[in-house]
């Protein structure tokens, strides 16, 4: 079980709490796109094994979106950040370095 802290309101809670909402940090594709470019916003996600960057929502809390980083095979939580920020803040990037030294980075 995922334990997840809002960072909107503080609040900690078991992933019951939240509602995912996928990948997080997706390029939004421009109003001159080609078909493909939709298709692939649309459809095509990266689902990595490790470290991965998703959306949530404080379903029965402040009901405000976050995005996450944590690990898909152990599940480990590396923290939560605003929904606001186009790529992963510093401080998350360095608190999976700090554990996983041979990760090769966000794309």
């Amino acid at each position: 079980m995922l334990i997840l802290t809002c960072p909107n309101c503080g609040v900690s809670g078991e992933e019951t709490e939240f509602t995912p909402g996928g990948e997080a940090h997706l390029k939004r594709f421009g109003p001159g796109s080609d078909d493909e470019a939709f298709t692939g916003y649309l459809f095509e996600r990266k689902n990595p094994k490790g470290v991965h960057f998703e959306r949530w929502r404080h379903a029965y809390g402040c009901g405000k979106w976050f995005h996450a980083a944590r690990c898909t095979v152990t599940l480990e939580v590396f923290g939560t950040y605003s929904a606001q920020t186009t790529e992963p803040p510093a401080h998350i990037i360095d608190a999976i370095k700090t554990k996983r030294p041979d990760w090769e980075g966000y794309e």
